[in-house]
C-alpha cells in the first residue's frame, strides 16, 4: 500500500470540441509515459463532457496497456449521477462523484474539485472561454502546476 504522499494526482482538461487528435497522441502519450515511469503512483482525474475528455482517456488507457496498470489509475470524475454509470465503471478504473450540487453548477464544482485535488493540471486550452479554460484559471489562482499542451502546438 502506498503512502498518501506517494500518490501524484493529475487533472486533465480540454475543450469540448477538439480536433487535434494526432497531435495529442504525439504529446500526451509520451508525457504520461514519463509520469508513470518517474512517479510511484499516478492518479488521473478526467471528466467525460466532450471530445477532448474521451480521446485523452483513450490515450491514458493505451499508456496503461503499454506500461501496465500497477502504478496508475484512470478516474472518471462525474458532476452528478448518470444513467449509464455501469458502462463507465467497466471502462475507467474508478468513478468518482465528489460533490452534490444543483446541475447548473455541478460541472464547475466538479472541475474545481479536480483542480484542488491535483498536483498537476494537464490541459489543452486554445480559447479563453469555456469550462476547461475556467478550470485552468482556477488552477492559476490556486498556484497549481499547469502544463497547457496547446502552448507547444504548432497547428
Amino acid at each position: 500500500m502506498l503512502l498518501y504522499q506517494d500518490i501524484y494526482r493529475v487533472a486533465l482538461f480540454g475543450h469540448r470540441d477538439f480536433c487535434a487528435h494526432r497531435w495529442l497522441d504525439d504529446t500526451l502519450y509520451p508525457f504520461l509515459k514519463e509520469l508513470l515511469r518517474t512517479k510511484s503512483f499516478v492518479e488521473i482525474y478526467i471528466g467525460r463532457d466532450g471530445e477532448f475528455d474521451r480521446y485523452a482517456a483513450s490515450i491514458v488507457k493505451r499508456v496503461q496497456e503499454a506500461m501496465g496498470k500497477e502504478n496508475s489509475e484512470l478516474n472518471l470524475v462525474l458532476p452528478y449521477m448518470k444513467k449509464d454509470i455501469e458502462d463507465f465503471e467497466k471502462y475507467y478504473d474508478r468513478v468518482i462523484i465528489p460533490i452534490i450540487a444543483h446541475p447548473k453548477i455541478a460541472i464547475t464544482m466538479r472541475n474545481e474539485w479536480m483542480v484542488e485535488n491535483a498536483d498537476l493540471v494537464l490541459c489543452y486550452i486554445e480559447r479563453k472561454t469555456g469550462g476547461a479554460y475556467t478550470a485552468m484559471k482556477y488552477a492559476e489562482r490556486l498556484d497549481k502546476m499547469i502544463v497547457n499542451l496547446a502552448d507547444t502546438s504548432n497547428q
